[in-house]
């Protein structure tokens, strides 16, 4: 289901010994870890675009303590997937979700020390480099669910690579996300849901939420992880909030066949 990435090419690409190639001729090798790195230059803003290598490891720590676990619960319970779901995640960050869900499973970052983590974690995921928000380097209709964790909302091409019966999942941060740390934030579901309305439309919105009491360097990763360290005083264990708005969608035109 990859095709080339290369401008004007899009041929589909075949698995050959250690590389990717199409019938152009055009290759992609597949790193020791086990990911494959689609990245074109022209889209790519900076040397490194996307997570930095201590964000990543920042927010594996965070998963590996478990706060996040009933996160990850709230998302399988709502997706009820099985091993023949197709299942692409959009922005998979170190691959904490996707990886523990029970599926085919595809996920594409922009960031390489993300999808080099998640490759090592998951190996039998299938991992590759790549801009979302620009295009996604898969045939069209390729996937029965799209996910979108707190990252790329890209409407066009998630409709064009799921299939009619798809579903798609975008979780965004509720208002009481790290309420602690950064105070209250905005309601997003409604702007979220107006932004996909002329591909997807509504199955379900809900929220999962938990909290975790955290000793101080469980903070400090929290607030690596966002972007936001302490630079006035130093974190101290505080109780967080963790919680998400989960938008459960189909394509619209399945509605209107419906």
């Amino acid at each position: 289901m990859l095709l080339c990435p290369v401008r004007d090419c899009q041929q589909p690409l075949v698995r050959e010994s250690r590389r990717l190639i199409c019938s152009r001729g055009h290759s992609f090798d597949i790193a020791r870890s086990g990911y494959v790195n689609l990245l074109q230059p022209q889209d790519k803003k900076s040397k490194d675009p996307g997570d930095s290598a201590a964000a990543v490891a920042a927010r594996r720590r965070l998963h590996d303590l478990g706060v996040t676990t009933p996160l990850l619960k709230a998302i399988a319970d709502l997706l009820q997937l099985n091993p023949l779901d197709v299942v692409l995640d959009a922005g998979c960050g170190d691959g904490f979700y996707l990886g523990n869900l029970d599926c085919n499973a595809h996920g594409v970052d922009i960031s390489i020390p993300a999808i080099d983590a998640a490759a090592k974690r998951y190996p039998a995921c299938e991992w590759i480099v790549a801009n979302a928000d620009r295009s996604l380097p898969y045939a069209d209709h390729s996937f029965s669910v799209v996910m979108s964790i707190t990252a790329r909302m890209n409407s066009s091409e998630f409709r064009r690579v799921l299939r009619d019966d798809g579903r798609l999942l975008v979780a965004i941060p509720a208002p009481d996300d790290l309420i602690e740390l950064r105070g209250p934030g905005r309601e997003r579901v409604e702007r979220t849901i107006e932004s996909f309305a002329a591909d997807f439309e509504v199955i379900s919105t809900s929220r999962a939420t938990t909290a975790a009491d955290l000793e101080a360097s469980a903070v400090e990763d929290i607030l690596l992880a966002i972007y936001r360290p302490m630079q006035s005083q130093a974190a101290v264990a505080s109780k967080i909030t963790f919680s998400f708005d989960l938008i459960l969608m189909k394509p619209r035109s399945a509605i209107l066949k419906a």
